[in-house]
Parts: structure tokens; sequence; C-alpha cells
């Protein structure tokens, strides 16, 4: 008579296996661990310096550490960016918003732009007042708002910047260039992207 209050086990047990290699072998491993398909072409994995076929000889090289060759050369440090200059841009991307919220006339950013470049940059900002709401000139609150700003500085007296405002749900970006000439900072381009 067989026991009923056990019954046999009906599924063989949980058995753990070894996951499949996935990752390329390494210099020291034996090469006949990924044997190739018959008309497979061999891939370069361990740079031996010879230059693939199909690949640009223009092209640089991967910059990523491979196995048993030695890292790239760190990179240089960033630029770092002085106050002065951060507080140009602040100063110039504060005052493009306040032209487009209706605060100030368009006319007050001529002090500020580089004379040659004026009507470029007018434009541009007639192109960014096409994407606001229409200003009403009662409202206390702005209708365009600075999300974030970035400045860098790629030389002495000259600084790039790139600026997203938003209005009323629309998002867009601002991009930039000022230059010191003779003490003051102004702004030789400015794109509206």
């Amino acid at each position: 008579m067989a026991d009923s209050r056990r019954p046999g086990p009906t599924r063989p047990p949980i058995r753990l296996r070894p996951a499949p290699i996935a990752d390329p072998p390494y210099v020291d491993e034996v090469p006949d661990l990924w044997p190739r398909p018959p008309g497979q072409l061999a891939l370069d994995l361990f740079g031996t310096g010879q230059q693939p076929i199909g690949r640009p000889a223009g092209r640089r090289p991967d910059p990523r550490p491979r196995p048993g060759h030695p890292a790239a050369p760190p990179l240089p440090p960033p630029a770092t960016v002085t106050p002065e200059a951060t507080r140009a841009a602040h100063r110039f991307v504060g005052t493009c918003l306040e032209i487009l919220n209706g605060y100030r006339p368009p006319g007050q950013i001529r002090a500020l732009v580089e004379p040659g470049r004026t009507v470029e940059v007018t434009e541009q900002l007639a192109r960014a007042a096409s994407r606001t709401p229409p200003v009403r000139r009662r409202s206390t609150r702005p209708a365009v708002h600075l999300r974030r700003m970035r400045v860098y500085e790629p030389r002495p007296a000259a600084v790039e910047v790139a600026a997203v405002v938003t209005a009323s749900g629309r998002t867009w970006a601002m991009a930039l260039r000022l230059e010191q000439r003779r003490g003051s900072w102004l702004c030789t381009t400015l794109q509206v992207i």
C-alpha cells in the first residue's frame, strides 16, 4: 500500500549550471576556445597592429583600453570658467529673457552686442519672441524661464554659452558666444535652436 500523505517528486530537482562564456578570450587564453565557422572573417580583438581591410586609414583608434594594452593617456583637465565670464554670460542671457518677457525694449540689447552683429542678434531674438506667448504688460510673472545654462571658456576672453529656455510648455535652446573687447563683454553670435 502506498503512502498517500507524501506524494513523490513530480519535477526533477533544479540544477545550476555555469553560464556560457560571453566575453572574448584574453590574450593568454588558447585561441581555439572560439572556433570560427567556415567562411567567417577573423576579428582583430587584440590589436596586432595591422589595419583591418574595411577600416578607413584616417580614422582614430578606439580610446577604450583593451586587455594587455596600456591605458590611453589621460585627458587634459576641463577648462575652468572665470567668475567674470560667468557673470557676463548670466547678464546677457538675463537681458535676453527680459526682452522676451516684455520687461525691456529690444533696442537695449545693442549695448551688449558687437556693432557689426546687431542685426543678426536681433533677428534671432525676434525668432525666439515668435515662440513665446503674447506679452501681457501688467503681468508680474515672466512667460519665458531659464531652465539651465552651461558656460564654457575655450580661451581667455571668449565664452560660449548654451541656455535651455521654456515658455508655455515649449522648450528650446539658445547658443551664444561672448568675447571681451576693450574691457566689456560683447555678443558675437546668437542662435536660437
